[in-house]
This record gives C-alpha cells, structure tokens and sequence, in this order.
C-alpha cells in the first residue's frame, strides 16, 4: 500500500536510497543517482512505510527491471510512495509482461499525482490506494480463516535466471495423463506374416472307403539291442536289422532284413562265429536281392535266397574254424521283409514270434534236446524252461561242412509285432510276459528296453537280444 511523505523526508530517504543505485553497487547496470527534489513543504510527520525498501523482483529481466525501477524513480519526487506502489505491483503480478503494464500505469498515475499537486489541490487527488484499486484500510476486508494455512508467496527468481521455477502440480498433471495414455491405448496388432503357399484342406468326402483312414496307432519301425545279462563274462550275441522302401508305381514296398544270433565257444570263439554269421546273411541277401531289385533285374526265388544265406554264413564260420583250429559255432534267425509277408530262415534255438491280436505265435521250431522231449510229448513246454539240457542243440551254424536250414513264409496279415530273440530272452521271461511288454509299449526301443530288464530281473542267465519291428496299425472308416 503507498503511503505520502514529506518533502523533507523524501530527501532523506533519498540519501539512504541512492547509495543502494549506484554505479559503484554490484547486481547493477549501472545507473546514476537520484535527482533532488524541489524545496520542501513543510506537513505534517507520517510514519514510515511498512514495505521494504528496494524492488522484490520478480521478472525474468532481473537487471531490465531494476533499471525500469530506477527510471521511474528519477521521474517521480515521491520515492518512497512511488517504490511502494511498484512494489505492490511486482508483489501481485509474478508474469513479466503484467508486471511492465503494472508498473507504466503505476508512472502514469504518479505523473497525474504530481500534476495534481502543482495545481495546489491536494485534497481533489485521488488517494494511492484508490488509484491502484486496492482496499483502504478502512473498508471491509474479507474474514481470514485462522484454520487455513495461508497460501505461500510466489518464489522469487534469482537474479540473471532465464526460466521460471517449475510448476511441480502441472508436471505431476501431465505425467498422469501421459501415463493414462499410454495405458488406455489400443494395443499395436502384432505383424503376421503372409502364410505360405500351400494344399488346400483334403476333401475327405470325395475319398473312397477304403482312402478314408484315422490316423496310424504305429508305424513300420525297429529296433535291436543287445545285453550280457547278469551271469556271463562276454556278450556272444550278435543282432543286425535293415528296414527301407523299394519304389513302385503303385506303391512303395517295404523290405527289411532281421538277424540274431547266439554264438558259442570258448574264449571270444562265439562271439565271432555269431557276427560272422550275421555278416554272411547281410551280404548274400543284400548282393543277390536287394540291390538288384532296385534296378528291376532279379528272377530270385526268396525261399532259396535265404536257405543259401544260411548256408554261406555256416561255410564261413566252418572254414575260418578249420582254419584257426576253433570249436565254435552259432544259431542263426534271419527274417526277410518284403512288403506283408515275411521270409524266415532258421537255425539253433534263436526264436521268430508274431504277435497278432494280443496273441503270441512262436514261427520257429527249436533245434535243441529239451525241444525234441516237448514234440515227443515226453516234458511240457513248462519244464523245458528248467530242464538240465535246455541248452544242448541238436543243430547250429558251424559245427558241420553242411547244415539243413528251416524255411517259413509267413503272411503278416494282421500282425502288429515281429520278436527275434536269443534264448537269453524267452527263457526268462513266459509268452504272456513277452506279450504284455510289446502290447503295453508303442516304441520298439521301449520294448527292447522292458524286455531286457524283465528278463534280468529274473536272473538274466544268459547274453539277451531282443529285436522288435512294429507294423503299421490303421483302422479303415467302412460304409
């Protein structure tokens, strides 16, 4: 609020004023002293003005300000009213711009105020509040809610700062709403690639009855392992298998070829005469039949074709035993696959099962003693399992210059499994355990697995092989 002072007071006022503007002071443009005032009038003492001395600035320009100040003061011989009302100015207005406008009409009033004095009527000028526009002291002033914190003054900016302090609520305004943003927006649709060119879906009403098939329980697949079970010092197994197609216009036909055998001798002797025997049979059918058939150029009868693979596999063991002065010898099981039906060539106790509709069918005669007493009637098929002779063969690979070979031609019809194996096997474990192993595993590695665990499990007497192939399954949708 601007307060009038007197002349007299003015000039020492002025005295305490100019050395805070002058050129010598630092923060400062360098502007000059005030001018002194006219003579002074002699009225009656008013007290000193509440409001410091010295503009509290609060524009941007601090130092333009200050000299807009000074400029104002040069031209107005009441300082103390004309800094009062500036400071009342800059106090209300914190915006550069309003605080310039404020303070021309300021020098414009005090200019109409001095004008007014000149003309000797004092009591006609308006009072500085009411020019202003503010409240005189006598007016009601509204009532102030003691319970209410009051509201801080705007903080000043210091002196030579280009920005204004930051307005913390509008910050906290706009992050809130960026993140109300970036939350409610549509998600980005993922870029889904063009999808390849490919068959359209198959129309399974134009098939046929016998096309329109689920989907195969199994597949054609094999697998062979071998074990030296849980009494022998050496594996004399041996165990070979080969599966693949051969192409045809109509079809492609299956082939695939299967040996095990069990050797015997002393001192590695049956352990070699078996992998002689498997070599023998896997040349001899590969050379004169699976090879030429490739080419559509063999009149091979398959019934001889393994009889005479047989044969040269008991010849090579023969000769290389003559040779080293040896007393070995071997079974020998082949089973030659040629699309559904099966070609088995047999020698010694290693068996060939078929198992077709949960039933096991042994496709290979044992030529052993224990054997014999079974057909003669003489012991059951149980007693064999612990019969004193169960391993005395009447007939194996190697022990003569010549060797009669069993023949089986055996469709497959319905079958799901085909079980080569060494005695180390079947003389464990009964054919309701051998079935329950393949029916309950769908892998031929699984099987091969469960049957030689099963089999040491109950004592593993003897090396074990075990080679297991699985047929294709498929149930056909009939009308």
């Amino acid at each position: 609020m601007g307060m009038r002072v007197s002349q007299q007071q003015c000039s020492e006022t002025e005295q305490a004023i100019v050395p805070a503007v002058s050129p010598d002071s630092s923060g400062t443009r360098g502007t000059t002293p005030l001018a002194a005032p006219a003579a002074p009038s002699p009225q009656e003492p008013v007290p000193a003005p509440t409001a410091p001395l010295g503009p509290q600035l609060l524009a941007p320009d601090a130092a333009a300000a200050e000299a807009d100040i000074n400029g104002a003061l040069q031209l107005v011989p009441d300082a103390v009213v004309a800094e009062a009302d500036i400071n009342g100015a800059l106090q209300r207005v914190p915006d550069a711009a309003a605080a310039e406008a404020d303070i021309n009409e300021a020098l414009q009033l005090a200019l109409a105020d001095m004008a007014a004095e000149q003309d000797n009527t004092p009591d006609a000028a308006p009072d500085d509040d009411e020019l202003l526009g503010l409240a005189s002291p006598t007016q009601h002033t509204p009532e102030v809610n003691e319970e209410a914190p009051p509201a801080d003054p705007p903080t000043p900016r210091e002196r030579g700062s280009d920005t204004a302090p930051l307005d913390e609520h509008r910050l906290q305004t706009f992050d809130d709403e960026l993140l109300t943003h970036y939350r409610t927006a549509a998600p980005v649709p993922p870029v889904v690639p063009p999808a390849p060119d490919c068959d359209p879906p198959l129309d399974t009403d134009r098939l046929s009855p016998l096309e329109q098939v689920q989907p195969t329980q199994q597949g054609l697949a094999f697998a062979v392992l071998r074990d030296i079970g849980r009494q022998r010092r050496e594996n004399q197994d041996s165990g070979f298998g080969m599966l693949s197609s051969l192409p045809r216009e109509g079809a492609d036909l299956p082939l695939g070829l299967f040996v095990v055998a069990d050797g015997m001798g002393g001192h590695e002797a049956g352990g070699l005469a078996s992998r002689l025997a498997v070599h023998a049979v896997a040349e001899s059918v590969v050379s004169q039949f699976m090879l030429p058939v490739m080419e559509d150029n063999t009149t091979t009868v398959l019934q001889t074709l393994m009889i005479e693979a047989v044969q040269y596999a008991n010849q090579v063991i023969w000769e290389h035993a003559q040779q080293h002065g040896t007393d070995m010898g071997t079974t020998c099981t082949a089973a030659l696959l040629v699309g559904r039906a099966l070609y088995v060539a047999h020698v010694g106790d290693s068996r060939a099962y078929l198992l077709e509709h949960g039933q096991l069918q042994q496709i290979t005669t044992d030529h052993s003693m224990v054997a014999r007493f079974v057909e003669l009637g003489q012991i059951t098929p149980e007693q064999a399992h612990t019969h004193p002779q169960r391993n005395q063969l009447y007939r194996a690979i190697g022990q003569q210059p010549d060797v009669v070979v069993d023949f089986v031609y055996q469709p497959i019809g319905t079958a799901s499994h085909l079980l080569l194996c060494s005695d180390g096997l079947w003389g464990m474990l009964t054919d309701a355990q051998l079935t329950h192993v393949m029916q309950h595993t769908i892998w031929p590695q699984d099987t091969c697995h469960e049957l030689i665990a099963r089999a040491n499990l109950a004592g593993g007497e003897d090396n074990i092989t075990a080679l297991v192939v699985t047929f294709p399954i498929a149930e056909r949708v009939t009308l």
